[in-house]
């Protein structure tokens, strides 16, 4: 795999309830209302759930998600492809919190930043 080693993880404050968060990141129907990096393949569940598998894209670059685990408060991704490494998504009452580590030649950092921006304006709006 091409690029650095890179690590961030991030938590925020969210005016909303746990089970509104919950909803806009384990519903697909919800999560492509925010999610920056655009549509997500035809044929999602209505809830992610473990072992479910997906590819999306930024830009050129592909990145595959296998989820491990999916809970009421806690969304973990296994990324290969565009970033080798994983995703974990924990949330509660009025806040979210997001850990991000992989080899990638994406700014990823950047990318988390401007998704809990996104999901925070998202649920605002709700």
């Amino acid at each position: 795999m091409l690029g650095n080693f890179q690590k961030t993880q991030l938590r925020i404050e969210i005016e909303a309830p746990a089970t509104t968060i919950s909803d806009s990141l384990l519903r697909p129907a919800q999560l492509e209302k925010w999610l920056l990096s655009g549509r997500l393949p035809t044929g999602m569940p209505e809830q992610l759930h473990p072992g479910f598998q997906f590819t999306t894209r930024f830009g050129p670059v592909a990145i595959h998600h296998q989820v491990d685990v999916a809970d009421s408060n806690c969304l973990r991704l296994i990324l290969s492809q565009g970033i080798d490494g994983f995703h974990e998504w924990y949330w509660g009452e009025g806040w979210v919190q997001s850990r991000l580590e992989g080899i990638s030649i994406l700014p990823l950092a950047l990318g988390q930043s401007l998704n809990l921006l996104s999901l925070r304006q998202f649920l605002a709006k709700k």
